[in-house]
């Protein structure tokens, strides 16, 4: 139970940063395009990592046989995905992206099914459905252009690969330090998208705005709260949890950002924001309660 209880608080905290990482990703995407700046939190990341392992002297040895896994990891969740989310929501609308990606859970249930065997319970089924319907009356529907076919296809890979990386996270030891896990995974993506940034960075954006403390400031806690540490949070809680259960907690990313959208930005949010938030809540305490 005391594993349940963290692992639930680790991706709490993981999903909460990234709902209102899109507060400060609104302001610093105005000067830094949706690729170049993925490539730039990654690099800020690497360099809190490492800083990190090395100060708490972390063991950067991996088995061959998990070489390749991390590797995936990398290219399928750090790559693939974060760059399909930010190409989706730019094609899109944001209320689409939101619908869209909310669908990660469920398909982490089907990956945790096919991939680690585990067994679809009527508790999950509930729970599942129970936060998507809070989702769904969070973001609306009505406002949502499905016209933007492009944008759609995008956010679905996103979806489906973020759900395939996070159950592919359970396939290594829990007792690798999640600190060298993400720092490898990160390692990976950076690797793989240098030669698309690189010819692009000079045209893309004025380097010159990059010294503007909003900006500049905007991007430290994008590459290190929001990416070094929300990825650490959210692979640790995935190796105390099972990862169909585990995939609710994604839920509290668009409740996050709704909720600092309307206390930041003045966004609005009427009475079906706290009615989908009170079933999404509902959804997660089922995970919470249930015995392994």
């Amino acid at each position: 139970m005391k594993n349940t209880l963290l692992g639930s608080l680790y991706l709490i905290l993981a999903s909460s940063i990234w709902g209102g990482m899109y507060v400060v990703v609104k302001v610093v995407v105005a000067v830094i395009p949706p690729l170049e700046l993925v490539w730039l939190r990654y690099l800020v990341a690497i360099v809190t990592l490492l800083v990190i392992g090395l100060i708490t002297r972390q063991k950067w040895r991996i088995e061959k046989r998990y070489v390749i896994i991390i590797i995936a990891i990398g290219i399928i969740g750090n790559a693939i995905s974060i760059v399909a989310q930010e190409t989706g929501t730019m094609l899109s609308t944001a209320q689409m992206g939101a619908i869209i990606t909310s669908s990660t859970p469920a398909f982490m249930v089907i990956f945790a099914g096919f991939i680690l065997k585990e067994r679809m319970t009527l508790k999950k089924g509930i729970s599942v459905g129970l936060a998507t319907i809070g989702v769904i009356l969070i973001v609306g529907i009505s406002d949502v252009n499905m016209s933007s076919s492009l944008g759609g296809i995008s956010l679905l890979i996103a979806a489906l690969t973020w759900a395939l990386m996070s159950v592919l996270v359970k396939l290594l030891p829990s007792n690798y330090s999640q600190i060298v896990v993400t720092t490898y995974s990160i390692l990976v993506a950076l690797i793989v998208l240098t030669p698309f940034v690189l010819p692009r960075l000079h045209d893309e954006m004025n380097i010159s705005q990059l010294t503007h403390p909003t900006i500049w400031g905007g991007l430290l806690y994008l590459g290190i709260v929001s990416t070094a540490g929300g990825f650490l949070l959210w692979n640790r809680g995935l190796q105390m949890l099972n990862a169909s259960s585990g995939g609710l907690f994604f839920f509290f990313q668009p409740v996050v950002g709704a909720l600092l959208g309307w206390l930041i930005l003045g966004e609005s949010i009427g009475v079906t924001f706290w009615i989908g938030s009170i079933l999404i809540l509902t959804g997660v305490l089922f995970v919470i309660n249930e015995k392994k």
